[in-house]
């Protein structure tokens, strides 16, 4: 309890009070000001790696090897989605550990529920016999296990080159089809001419996929 014993007191004590009700009244027009922060699901990454060489397993087994500069992950989004913005190189093993097939790409995009790969420019793949399919986009469906593309793509086997629009494939690309195909033109002429090059409208005659 407070004393007042003379004048000097009185006005201790209604300073106090003065010194109260002024912490009182700043505490009650305090204002908090909220910011709202948009959080973009669809573009936003949750996470982000550089200088990439990881093993991935499928299944419990190590079934790919990929090697990129940077990998982003974006599983917040409505179909969560790995993206690699740069050159992307992937490997797949067999369940003995042999490269069934080499991959590589400008960029490309892995849908992580729909288990599918999108790879975009100068794609760039061989298989285990030594053949190899250029595109500029190639699809890898892991649960059809097919690989496919509706864009021009051109197949080097040994000596020969195939080309047409349209392909699809096992994931092994051991067997595979070219649906609007042109003809098997040698790489090198037996004149010993330079390598001829294959464009769009090289597309001559129908050629049937191989058994």
């Amino acid at each position: 309890m407070f004393l007042i014993k003379n004048e000097q007191d009185i006005a201790i004590f209604f300073k106090a009070i003065a010194m109260s009700l002024f912490m009182t009244i700043s505490c009650h027009s305090e204002k908090k000001e909220l910011v709202e922060v948009v959080f973009d699901r669809e573009h936003t990454p949750t996470m982000k790696a550089t200088d990439v060489s990881t093993l991935i397993s499928d299944s419990g087994l190590v079934r790919y090897k990929m090697v990129t500069s940077e990998w982003l992950y974006y599983e917040e989004a409505s179909d969560p989605y790995w993206y690699f913005p740069e050159k992307v190189h992937v490997e797949k093993f067999d369940t003995l550990f042999r490269i069934e097939a080499s991959i590589d790409a400008d960029t490309a995009y892995y849908f992580t529920k729909r288990r599918v790969w999108k790879l975009v420019g100068n794609v760039d793949v061989e298989n285990m016999e030594g053949e190899r399919f250029e595109t500029s986009l190639l699809y890898w469906d892991q649960n059809t296990e097919k690989i496919y593309s509706d864009q021009f793509i051109r197949i080097t086997k040994g000596d020969f080159v195939n080309t047409g629009i349209g392909f699809e494939s096992n994931q092994t690309l051991t067997r595979w089809q070219i649906y609007q195909a042109g003809a098997i033109i040698p790489v090198r002429e037996k004149t010993g001419q330079d390598t001829i090059n294959i464009t769009k409208d090289t597309i001559i005659a129908e050629n049937p996929p191989p058994e």
